[in-house]
């Protein structure tokens, strides 16, 4: 009897039918163990609130203000980063220098004037202008009667003096009017306006109403006015600091807010969306995937068949060796 043979041949037939079994059957033991009841608890234990945590905020707390959020469906937020239809006046000798821009304020966006830096130090007015047409549609200018709106102020610098102290980063008083030229090309001043902010260094909303109070006089825009302008102007700048503008809203003589036609002014090209897969794209993934799966199924193939081999020929050795001992 060649016991040699019959040694390789077993172990040619252990290794084949271990390699058949890592190929076909999961690993015993390869799921995580439950885990135990003492793992799962929490090891630290839950603080009580303090009575510093629960002790309510006093009168004398003062919190910083937060943007007024627009109520009215037709109100110009700048929440799309849309100022094509506004613009700094910096022309005029007592015209502030700046530029616009549209920024978010704790959350919201508003329109902003950042200033050069000296307007307070040199008496200036900062001033916007907006264009009403391209709001609402040069149909519906004679029908404004009044314009709300509201106006920030922060502080770049720390110069304002109050009853408390000197050195105050803070904007402090916050004032000043508006106009726009009406039907006849003539000149119509609004009423002034004021607020005042001395403990942030951004001031909370100074709410803004622009009345045509001479409408019954023809004092109104009309029509034909495409260039139908109004001015904002914040004047008598306490410290330096920027100028900014939200929720402007438009009303007519009933007290309705008009219609925006926002939409088709230039607004900010949004970034594009990212494209879907082709389907190019997709065949050649298929594809991929497909390979992979005859590569494997190639490999298992050869497997089965060594294996197999294996088993026959020790099957062979085992006839042979039974009839060599009968």
């Amino acid at each position: 009897m060649d016991y040699k043979k019959i040694a390789a041949s077993a172990l040619a037939l252990a290794l084949a039918s271990a390699m058949y079994s890592c190929g076909e059957k999961p690993a015993e033991g390869s799921s995580s163990e439950p885990a135990t009841e003492a793992s799962a608890q929490t090891t630290e234990a839950t603080e009580a609130p303090t009575e510093a945590d629960t002790e309510p905020t006093t009168e004398e707390e003062l919190l910083p203000p937060t943007p007024v959020e627009a109520s009215d469906p037709n109100t110009v937020d700048f929440s799309d980063g849309n100022f094509s239809f506004a613009s700094p006046k910096t022309t005029d000798p007592d015209s502030a220098q700046g530029e616009l821009s549209v920024v978010e304020v704790d959350g919201n966006k508003m329109l902003k004037f950042t200033d050069s830096g000296t307007s307070a130090a040199d008496e200036l007015v900062q001033k916007i202008e907006i264009n009403a047409a391209a709001l609402i549609g040069t149909e519906n200018l004679a029908k404004v009667r009044r314009i709300e709106l509201d106006l920030y102020a922060d502080a770049t610098a720390a110069n304002l003096s109050t009853d408390d102290a000197d050195g105050v980063k803070a904007p402090g008083w916050i004032g000043g009017g508006g106009g726009t030229v009406v039907a006849g090309d003539k000149w119509y001043q609004f009423g002034e306006f004021e607020g005042g902010e001395y403990n942030f260094e951004m001031s909370g909303a100074v709410h803004v109403t622009y009345k045509f109070a001479l409408a019954a006089g023809g004092q109104i825009w009309s029509e034909d006015m495409t260039d139908a302008n109004f001015l904002i102007m914040r004047w008598g700048l306490a410290n330096e600091g920027n100028l900014y503008v939200d929720n402007i809203v438009f009303y007519d003589e009933d007290g309705n807010s008009i219609p925006l036609q926002l939409s088709e002014a230039a607004a900010e090209e949004a970034p594009a969306e990212e494209a879907p897969a082709s389907d190019e794209t997709a065949t050649e993934v298929d594809i991929n995937i497909d390979a992979e799966l005859a590569a494997a199924e190639e490999k298992a193939s050869e497997v089965n068949k060594f294996a197999q081999d294996a088993i026959d020929e020790a099957h062979e050795m085992a006839q042979e060796a039974a009839q060599n001992n009968g």
